[in-house]
């Protein structure tokens, strides 16, 4: 059996509903975010929520997720509590260049939206191949008379070879 009044929690509803914003402002909801191999997953909770009703927009490299759970008694219903967070959720994400926001994945499961972000292909590791030959150039240290580039196999003058001088 149900209580029907608790005039203490009555009490801390009523705080609630006056401190909350909930009724003005979208709510944030959890998110885990992680990187795995060359991939970024993101998790958000989003228990009771209807699948239709989840909102994945990006934009400017901006990721907005939104959504909205709703309790709607049928009419001859008399709601004795009505505990459960309701009304419009929203999340946003700023995604770096690096990331693939063209191929974002999402999937919704068991009250889980789990998102699935590529890394771009410019932005991932590779090997640069380093070509040489016979027109390679070496490159001194500069100094305060300034360095040139020297082709490969020509004599290197260090300035401290001794300059002739008139009296012996």
């Amino acid at each position: 059996m149900l209580i029907r009044f608790d005039p203490f929690r009555e009490f801390d509803r009523l705080t609630e509903q006056l401190a909350s914003t909930a009724t003005r402002v979208p709510r944030a909801f959890p998110m885990d975010a992680y990187r795995r191999g060359d991939q970024f997953i993101v998790e958000f909770d989003l228990p009771g929520v209807e699948p239709a009703s989840i909102d994945l927009t990006v934009e400017n490299n901006v990721m907005t997720v939104r959504s909205e759970r709703r309790f709607d008694p049928r009419e001859g219903d008399e709601v004795l509590v009505a505990e459960r967070p309701h009304g419009t959720y929203t999340r946003q994400l700023f995604l770096a260049d690096t990331l693939d926001s063209e191929n974002v994945q999402a999937n919704y499961e068991h009250g889980v939206l789990t998102l699935t972000i590529p890394v771009a292909e410019a932005a991932k590791p590779r090997r640069v191949q380093v070509g040489g030959g016979q027109d390679a150039q070496r490159i001194e240290p500069q100094t305060t008379g300034g360095a040139e580039a020297i082709p490969a196999g020509q004599p290197v003058s260090t300035g401290e070879e001794a300059a002739p001088t008139g009296a012996s």
